[in-house]
């Protein structure tokens, strides 16, 4: 067992996340997709669009009839008919001719771009005056400009968005093979812990965690199941564990990862076959007690009790392994929200400090107004919009500096 307490940076307790091998693979229908990741490369069984399609309603012309054409210098075309949506034209465009076309319509032979209605006018049934010229592909999708049957339309890892759904529509997939969404364990621990429908006595508190973590796991694209409360003993923790580890993908335990007398975290994990314990304690406030271990290739952590430092540790580490777990090609990026810092931050060095953080819009600026308390504060969380990570090797950051905030 490593040695206790001694902490990890963020990106020593990232760099496990590889080894932990993705869940699965199922098929499910087109219509059960969105929120999955796909399991494997998507081609299309036709290149998209099949022809050439206009993206404007006008006429069909050969680009090099129309050059030169302006309001004092029209270019003369005859039309030669008109494209009918959803079927092939059965004649040519030729120099000098045009064929009224609507958007979507197939563009007949010879014809390589559209001019728009609006820069057109109509002399008689045969004869329109054109006084815009256009390049050749203006107003065209090619045929396999979108997507190309001899190249995959959605790589294996990507996560399943409305977009993405309609993709896999165009490629003709009625059903796709995407990765089982992860089953994550969810366990509360202490004594002084309580259900929610309980009314809580002296010393005594409702059960946060189990819903906050829950929330994040649906939010992330798994499905929690949830284990319980288990009070301070050893047996009845251990029992727990191993059903939490036969039946699902990864566990959390929240409370019993800090030094103290009755935690037995560590002990249990100890005594579990087949497990190590890869991480106890990660340089981040708040958060530091925090563990990972590995328990039958399978990740089990350790989290805080407090429901703020167990839902930044969530959000900061815990995320990226689900994510794998989930088969992503890559974790879930977090864009951050530029604002403006609007008071000094202290923070001690050694360590990353997440701070919850309200944004509003000041003089056309967006600012960050600190959510200061302590860590067992949920409401804190309720009234913050996102997070700062203050570095390991900063002291603090002073007002009007530029913080990038990570959206909650």
């Amino acid at each position: 067992m490593k040695e206790f307490f001694k902490v990890e940076t963020i990106d020593g307790v990232l760099a496990h996340a590889p080894s932990f091998k993705a869940v699965d693979t199922e098929t499910v229908a087109l219509a059960d997709c969105l929120g999955r990741v796909t399991a494997e490369d998507v081609f299309s069984d036709v290149d998209i669009p099949d022809f050439n399609r206009s993206t404007m309603d006008g006429f069909a012309v050969k680009a090099s009839s129309t050059f030169g054409a302006s309001e004092a210098n029209p270019a003369y075309l005859n039309v030669r008919g008109q494209i009918r949506m959803g079927s092939r034209p059965d004649f040519s465009i030729g120099p000098g001719e045009a064929a009224r076309i609507a958007t979507g319509g197939m563009l007949p032979e010879g014809a390589d771009s559209v001019i728009m209605v609006e820069h057109t006018d109509t002399l008689d049934d045969t004869t329109i005056e054109a006084y815009r010229s256009v390049a050749p592909g203006q107003h065209v999708i090619e045929k396999g400009e979108d997507i190309r049957r001899t190249r995959p339309a959605l790589k294996a890892g990507t996560r399943i968005r409305p977009q993405e759904a309609g993709l896999l529509a165009a490629c003709g997939r009625t059903e796709t093979t995407v990765f089982r969404r992860p089953r994550v364990g969810i366990i509360s621990t202490g004594d002084e812990v309580v259900p929610v429908d309980q009314v809580p006595g002296e010393g005594q508190i409702r059960d946060i965690n189990s819903q906050t973590l829950s929330g994040q796991v649906r939010a992330a694209g798994g499905v929690p199941v949830v284990f319980g409360i288990v009070g301070d003993n050893r047996d009845d923790l251990m029992g727990k564990c191993r059903s939490a580890l036969e039946t699902t993908d990864m566990v959390m335990i929240s409370g019993g990862s800090s030094v103290g007398a009755r935690d037995f975290t560590v002990e249990v994990l100890d005594a579990l076959p087949d497990t190590a314990i890869l991480v106890h304690g990660i340089s981040i406030s708040p958060g530091k007690p925090t563990i990972l271990a590995r328990s039958g290739g399978k990740a089990f952590w350790g989290l805080p009790g407090h429901a703020v430092s167990a839902m930044v540790v969530f959000a900061v580490v815990v995320r990226p392994f689900l994510d794998r777990l989930s088969g992503l090609s890559q974790t879930v990026r977090q864009f951050p929200v530029q604002a403006i810092l609007n008071r000094n931050l202290a923070s001690a060095q050694g360590r990353v400090d997440y701070v919850r953080v309200r944004l509003s819009d000041v003089d056309s600026q967006t600012v960050a107004e600190p959510v200061l308390g302590k860590s067992g504060l949920i409401n804190t969380m309720v009234k913050a919009d996102g997070l700062i990570a203050i570095g390991m090797n900063t002291e603090g950051l002073e007002k009007g500096t530029t913080v990038e905030v990570m959206p909650l």
